[in-house]
């Protein structure tokens, strides 16, 4: 029988049991919280949006301010770049999406009829993909009357997010000085320097993610276009541009931006061709891989591969294309967060015992 001072349950079951209990905890907060999200998503999503585009021009903000320009006037100028920028790198893969939509999706109903006779299932995939994704621009480009109305309300839509975020990129630049006062005051007063600590961490992983994504988005772009402009791939500024816009989603847009290039060019070039293509992608995939994500990374916070897809897949299930937006620049921010709590609380190396008496 235990004596009196010995525990029912053993150490190790209440070590357990109390990780459980924390572990627990802690779902139930984060589900609620991306519940809340996806509710308010209207409201959340140029909140996030706003803050992506922050972390990624935060830089020229406060250059601009070290030359002694009013933060007001240096948010104004950083807005109205980010309108000039991004309206402008708008234009232009809109305009050449427009212009070889149809060669690509047609290059790709052709690509799929030829896999369809050598590979069967595959390539009829491939068709009918190729054929919805054609419906569907043809939907949105209707002159019917409810497909003009939707369309008008998707772009009014798009719209009212892009100009709301925009406003709040504003409000964020210009007041970034008061964000570690505005989180103190939020966090009690033991917790303060913490709070800011955790902050400021999440924040530079997501800037330097922002920044990182966005030049190896350009240079992939650049050199898988040189590359189908060389072998004549038809349709390749718009590929291009598929590509810069799918480098933002990590491992996953590359692979569908680069499938994409490799079937148009199977279909209009021939296998010689494609598989040219496939090496130019490849070669580019391992220079970013092997080179660029590295000197990225080394910057930033690291994230495993696995950690970034299971991430890309949550978001997807959670928010579908948005989600897999904002997925990895939350992980990171969260991976920042966790490492700085690990900084922080990891418990001191054992020091030298104390010295013997002479």
């Amino acid at each position: 029988m235990p004596s009196p001072t010995t525990p029912l349950v053993p150490e190790p079951v209440r070590r357990l049991a109390a990780w459980c209990a924390v572990v627990l905890l802690a779902a139930g907060v984060v589900g609620i919280g991306v519940w809340l999200c996806v509710v308010f998503r209207t409201a959340v999503t140029p909140v996030l949006l706003a803050l992506l585009g922050t972390a990624l021009l935060g830089p020229l903000h406060r250059r601009l301010v070290r030359m002694g320009m009013r933060r007001s006037l240096a948010a104004v100028l950083t807005c109205l770049a980010v309108v000039a920028v991004a309206g402008g790198a708008a234009y232009i893969v809109a305009t050449a999406l427009i212009k070889t939509g149809d060669q690509i999706l047609g290059a790709l109903k052709q690509a799929g009829q030829e896999l369809a006779e050598h590979f069967g299932a595959a390539g009829a995939s491939v068709r009918d993909l190729a054929a919805h994704a054609q419906g569907l621009l043809a939907r949105l480009g209707g002159t019917a009357a409810s497909g003009l109305l939707s369309s008008l309300g998707a772009v009014g839509a798009m719209t009212a997010t892009s100009v709301l975020a925009l406003l709040l990129m504003f409000f964020f630049l210009r007041d970034s000085d008061r964000a570690a006062d505005a989180l103190r005051s939020l966090a009690p007063r033991s917790t303060g320097d913490v709070v800011e600590a955790m902050a400021r961490r999440a924040y530079g992983a997501v800037e330097g993610f922002m920044r990182g994504t966005t030049f190896i988005a350009a240079i992939d772009a650049v050199c898988i276009t040189a590359g189908l402009l060389v072998l004549r791939v038809p349709g390749a500024v718009g590929l291009g541009a598929l590509v810069f816009v799918g480098a933002y989603i990590p491992y996953l847009g590359a692979f569908v931006s680069g499938s994409v290039a490799v079937l148009v060019a199977l279909a209009d070039r021939g296998w010689a061709i494609a598989l040219w293509t496939l090496g130019v992608v490849l070669a580019v995939q391992m220079l970013e891989g092997h080179v660029l994500l590295p000197m990225v990374q080394s910057r930033t916070v690291q994230m495993h591969p696995a950690t970034v897809m299971v991430a890309i897949t949550a978001g997807a299930g959670v928010a579908g294309v948005l989600g897999m937006l904002f997925a990895v620049p939350l992980t990171a921010a969260v991976s920042g967060v966790v490492s700085e709590i690990r900084a922080r609380y990891a418990e001191p190396a054992a020091g030298p015992g104390p010295e013997s008496p002479a």
